[in-house]
């Protein structure tokens, strides 16, 4: 039987470079080489692509059967990879152009959350541009703690947690380092609830796990330097907990349209017992130690059986698309 040929795309231009080579160095170490003819695609830091051109020029893709894009944060998540890949007409792993973008953009994800009822913590969103009028406007008023984030970006990257106006000012420079836009939530005391979505139209999600992480908040270092970093698997939750929460991380991922895999981020407050939304990855780590493929690990399917799983889902939401009609 002839092997599928999959390009595994890594790298690319964000802050998340190393970790997406991380991912990716997983995915080619489990990958079923008996069934998989890969093609490895690094994209450098300047944005050229190895080993085909200097530029993201569709035609160099047409040799792999399917991709699987694994270049977390801006310019690989954010739905502009995506477009390249359907413009060259390839299936492709994970969400599309739409689930992509909007996914990336915690602002307008929110936005969407809150329009479909579910629950997410009260936030604020402001450009570069706007950040002297905000701090005069909110500065002594936010409800502190507050997280400040870029809202397009991952892993952590960019995000201080200002305990007092005097920290704000510093952790909106911060976050203006990485994006146009910022997000500023309020913080609650809550736990981190994770969960992974699988699926095209008819998406099942895993067990849930929680992050114990070693410093007061999941930042970059906690997630990938530090050692004492905690995820337990499953959460330690009741069963119409986990129930509620399988039912909002698979309400989350219909509402942005998300296809393939993501991982879903709640909040459990503790004095009250509610879950929020917190947001969606559409493109989540695949490290050696990241949670999707654990959940899924613990929830039944291996490494992997989850990478043919998604490339299956790949490949089958493509058939379909071009069934569609493109002439009238």
């Amino acid at each position: 039987m002839k092997k599928i040929r999959v390009g595994v795309i890594r790298g690319g231009r964000s802050g998340e470079h190393e970790v997406s080579l991380r991912s990716a160095e997983s995915i080619l170490k489990a990958i079923n080489r008996n069934k998989y003819d890969v093609v490895p695609i690094t994209i450098s830091h300047d944005g050229s692509w190895e080993p085909f051109t200097l530029s993201p020029d569709p035609t160099a893709l047409r040799p792999v059967d399917v991709v699987f894009p694994i270049v977390h944060g801006t310019y690989g998540e954010d739905g502009t990879v995506q477009g390249l890949f359907e413009l060259a007409n390839i299936p492709y792993v994970g969400a599309g152009v739409l689930g992509s973008s909007v996914g990336m953009d915690k602002d307008v994800m929110k936005r969407l959350f809150r329009d479909a009822s579910l629950p997410i913590v009260p936030y604020w969103s402001l450009l570069k541009s706007e950040l002297d009028s905000f701090l005069k406007a909110h500065m002594s008023e936010l409800p502190y703690p507050v997280f400040v984030k870029p809202a397009n970006l991952g892993s952590s990257v960019g995000i201080t947690k200002a305990h007092s106006p005097e920290e704000l000012p510093c952790a909106l420079e911060t976050a203006a380092e990485y994006d146009r836009k910022i997000v500023v939530e309020r913080g609650i005391d809550a736990r981190e609830i994770e969960l992974a979505v699988l699926g095209n139209d008819a998406p099942i999600a895993s067990i849930p796990g929680e992050i114990i992480p070693s410093r007061e908040f999941y930042d970059y270092n906690a997630k990938y330097v530090d050692e004492d970093s905690r995820l337990l698997i499953p959460a330690p939750l009741t069963t119409e907990q986990v129930d509620e929460a399988q039912r909002t991380a698979i309400a989350a991922f219909k509402v942005l349209e998300c296809s393939g895999m993501a991982r879903v981020d709640l909040f459990l407050e503790k004095p009250t017992g509610k879950f929020y939304v917190n947001e969606i990855n559409t493109l989540p780590g695949f490290t050696s130690i990241s949670m999707y493929p654990k959940l899924w690990e613990a929830s039944g399917i291996p490494y992997s059986e989850l990478i043919d799983r998604l490339i299956t889902l790949a490949v089958e939401r493509h058939a379909e698309k071009n069934k569609l009609r493109t002439k009238y």
